[in-house]
């Protein structure tokens, strides 16, 4: 498969590790100092276009990116629900096809499934009350993560007593943290946790990779669900 990149920091780097060692050719490369690229032959060549960038780009790369008719997979948070609508319409009036998610993790994804059934047990148990904490490296922008709005969107839509507003997220940013997530139960007798926590980028970059060699077989607006059927 024919990939092109869109960011080349410490993700866009270790992705097209993985990526080559999977057999994958990296066919373009797109960063700050090259953006015009993105409109080049050798990008339109790419089956898939793998985006890790900052939440106010990544609205214009993934729309140019379609643009120049290229499926593109995009794991940058901070940007996607204010631009749903949007999404929504090139996906499934225009035919584009996007892969998005806030986090890419096998792991995150195996851990998200059991934030769901926990949660769904809560509707019994109205004692306990929930928060959820998030840390992460001084270098991210949003706050709080992606992730955890997705985990905490999930408890919305199973306990019912949250009546549609979400927990409270605590968030941190220290040194070169990759990612540290706790979902917290409390209740006067005890408390229940359950914590995730990336000891690097790989899981993430692995996750992106695997995004992008389903994204070559399917079309539309593709979330982690779509690949992670738990």
């Amino acid at each position: 498969m024919k990939i092109a990149l869109i960011g080349y920091g410490k993700m866009g780097k270790m992705i097209e590790q993985i990526a080559r060692k999977r057999g994958h050719e990296i066919v373009s490369i797109i960063d700050v100092d090259n953006r015009d690229d993105i409109h080049s032959d050798a990008f339109r060549s790419a089956d898939v276009a793998i985006e890790f960038t900052q939440p106010t780009a990544a609205l214009q790369n993934v729309t140019d990116t379609m643009n120049e008719g290229v499926k593109v997979v995009s794991g940058t948070t901070g940007w996607f629900d204010a631009h749903n609508d949007e999404i929504q319409r090139l996906c499934n009036e225009e035919g584009k096809t996007l892969f998005w998610a806030s986090n890419f993790s096998v792991g995150v994804a195996i851990f998200a499934a059991v934030n769901r059934y926990l949660a769904h047990i809560m509707n019994n148990y109205p004692d306990y009350s929930i928060r959820l904490e998030e840390t992460h490296h001084i270098h991210k922008l949003d706050k709080p993560s992606g992730t955890a709005l997705t985990l905490a969107k999930a408890i919305t839509d199973e306990v019912e007593r949250t009546n549609g507003i979400l927990p409270k997220i605590e968030s941190f940013r220290e040194g070169e943290v990759p990612g540290v997530h706790t979902v917290i139960y409390d209740s006067p007798a005890d408390s229940i946790r359950i914590t995730h926590e990336a000891h690097s980028r790989e899981g993430l970059a692995l996750g992106a990779v695997l995004a992008a060699e389903y994204t070559h077989e399917h079309e539309g607006l593709l979330t982690i669900d779509d690949l992670f059927n738990f």
